[in-house]
């Protein structure tokens, strides 16, 4: 389907490729992993050719269409539904209907059989590509990532830039491209939507090639795994999994030749510097000379997975108590975040804050940190000193200061050969530290951001999403760093194998409460599995029977309320509710028929028959609007009744 052919690309004089190959076939799904700065994102942009190599080809398939999720995204702005935005993905449908709509308001007032050729025509079509389901498949997908029935109709420039990517998100999933590239597309998602994202990915039928640090993520979605390194793209076929064992074992090959050809270098050398002066020796000295230049050298392996040492000094040791939390409540508008909560973070708690988007993650570490006003009590501990990261704090480094400058600003009282040593831990080697910020990449920004935040000497950290546009190499920096910080944090995340290395203590909010699980992530996952299961057995057997075949419930007495009154109501209303019920399933029987009817060809030649079925089909969609509504009143009714 796409063939990379010994593709050479360079920035400036530094080369991102050379020689590089990978052939990319029907349904693969490829994970597509690497450090920072190796150049993942620059091969989706050289795929779909906005960028061009420098040496070499991408060539595709005739029938090859692409679709790319790219952070640029992040800046679309519009004043249309996120609805009309996300059904942009069906322009050739989106097209007919326009013309479809046009000739039926002609028809109103001239009904010549031309036009009703015409109409036949565009509804043959409109059919054929699946025009009179776009929007359900829109509003599926839309929903299935996050978004509410109510946020639908919200105009796109409403929302923050993550939910204006997953809006694109869905764009991109609506055209179903046979290519579809996604360039970190769980850097925007809470954990409900990553899960449907995975699912969706494993039933696509295209290729996919996803740029991830999310090592879950890709166990649970590809079956491929492509390293870029060395200016080379190197596949394992299988998951992540998979491709660390594979890894590892050809690391062990190469360590072994590493280590063969340098002894081989070394004795090599040792006969030329011993035998050099001597004449008889000396077409033998050249000889040895030529095959050290000629030598293909192997690569020593670099462990990216190193164990690296941190040492934290606290000038100042926390109480036991590091805050309390007691009865506070937070609102923005009509939004209620929090409702009278409580909650306690001791000494050496290591907490993991999860959950769906817009659940208030943010607002309660803000909360926890004292930037965010509240209702209630918020006490700060004896001797605690907080340090928080966020990524909009990247955007408070100071962009003409070298890496090394920006730490030594950061009231750290350690010496620049400590300083060095963590930056060398955060991948900032030798001559690195003295790159001024303005020329780092996002993920080399958050590295030093995240550096400044651990040597800050605080005692309790703030950590909002710290893994986001890390490559896999610094996560696993950052989780031995936490690791090993003997004092006390609060991490939100998506990412949830770093959450499972870190925490001993899960946060969430639920019903406006902060809810904790003290234990560890995996444990968490097993027992909400648990509880969600049987939540769901007992709703089953608590569910009401029919008002047809039993008497409904008896209603608690309530003050200044006839109980056999209420009763009457209450069984009337679910009669009420029953009927509508049965309206509506027969209407929308309907309505599908009419819909199976408009993609019929013997309807488009029948004009009579083709105008009958519009004008029906318009009364059935405003019945059965109508009857959703008058339901929606009765199921309040009854709501009220049951109180």
């Amino acid at each position: 389907m796409l063939a990379i052919t010994n593709l050479s690309y360079y920035l400036g004089s530094r080369a991102l490729y050379q020689n590089a190959n990978l052939h990319i076939k029907p349904k693969d799904k490829i994970g597509l992993i690497g450090q920072n700065g190796t150049g993942k994102s620059t091969l989706l942009r050289l795929i779909v050719g906005e960028y061009k190599p420098d040496e070499g080809e991408i060539s595709k398939s005739s029938d090859c269409t692409i679709g790319f999720l790219n952070q640029d995204l992040l800046s679309y702005q519009s004043d249309d539904s996120i609805l009309l935005v996300a059904m942009q993905a069906f322009d050739k449908q989106l097209a007919l209907q326009k013309k479809i709509d046009e000739v039926l308001h002609e028809m109103e007032t001239n009904y010549r059989d031309e036009l009703v050729d015409r109409l036949t025509q565009l509804q043959e079509e409109f059919g054929m590509l699946d025009g009179y389901t776009i929007q359900s498949q829109t509003e599926e997908i839309l929903e299935g990532l996050g978004f509410s029935t109510a946020d639908l109709q919200r105009p796109l420039r409403t929302f923050s830039g993550g939910w204006r990517m997953r809006v694109m998100l869905a764009k991109i999933l609506l055209q179903r491209p046979s290519l579809l590239l996604l360039d970190e597309p769980t850097n925007h998602l809470d954990l409900p939507s990553i899960e449907w994202v995975e699912n969706y990915l494993t039933q696509y039928e295209g290729a996919v090639v996803i740029v991830s640090h999310d090592r879950q993520f890709l166990n649970n979605c590809v079956n491929m795994i492509v390293e870029v390194s060395g200016q080379k793209l190197t596949p394992y076929a299988g998951n992540y999994e998979f491709y660390v064992e594979e890894k590892a074992l050809r690391q062990e090959i190469q360590k072994g030749a590493y280590e063969n050809q340098q002894a081989q270098i070394r004795q090599t050398e040792r006969f030329i510097e011993r035998f050099k002066a001597k004449a008889s020796k000396a077409r033998q000295v050249q000889s040895r000379v030529k095959s050290l230049e000629r030598m293909e050298l192997v690569d020593d392996v670099i462990d990216e997975n190193a164990k690296v040492y941190f040492k934290f000094n606290f000038g100042t040791q926390p109480g036991r108590t590091i805050l309390n939390l007691e009865n506070i409540s937070k609102s923005y508008s009509h939004l209620d975040i929090l409702k009278n909560t409580s909650a306690v973070i001791e000494r050496g708690d290591k907490i993991a804050l999860i959950g769906a988007n817009g659940k208030g993650k943010s607002t309660l570490l803000r909360i926890i940190g004292g930037s965010e006003p509240i209702e209630g009590k918020r006490e700060m501990g004896y001797n605690v000193i907080p340090s928080f990261f966020a990524q909009h704090q990247l955007e408070s480094l100071k962009l003409d200061n070298e890496i090394i400058e920006e730490l030594k600003q950061a009231g750290s009282t350690k010496l620049e050969v400590e300083l060095r040593t963590i930056l060398g831990c955060f991948l900032f080697q030798g001559d690195d530290v003295f790159k001024k910020i303005k020329v780092l990449s996002g993920g080399e920004k958050s590295r030093v951001a995240l550096a400044k935040t651990l040597i800050s000497e605080a005692n309790f950290l703030l950590l909002d999403e710290p893994t986001n546009h890390l490559d896999m190499m610094s996560v696993n920096i950052l989780t031995q760093a936490l690791q090993q910080y003997e004092g006390t944090f609060v991490v939100v995340s998506h990412d949830r194998d770093f959450v499972a290395n870190i925490a001993n203590k899960i946060w969430y909010i639920e019903d406006y409460q902060i809810k904790e699980y003290p234990g560890t992530y995996d444990e968490y996952v097993i027992w909400k599995k648990d509880r969600d299961e049987k939540q769901k057995s007992q709703a089953s057997k608590d569910k009401k029977p029919e008002v047809k075949t039993v008497a409904p419930p008896p209603v608690a007495k309530t003050t200044g309320a006839d109980p056999k009154e209420t009763e009457k109501k209450l069984k009337n209303a679910h009669n009420r509710l029953e009927k509508l019920e049965n309206e509506i399933a027969h209407l929308e029987t309907q309505k599908h028929h009419m819909e199976t009817e408009m993609g019929k060809e013997e309807v488009y030649h029948d004009t009579d028959k083709l105008k009958t079925i519009n004008a029906d089909y318009a009364k059935i969609k405003k019945q059965l609007e109508e009857k959703h509504y008058e339901w929606g009143l009765v199921a309040e009714e009854i709501g009220e009744l049951e109180k």
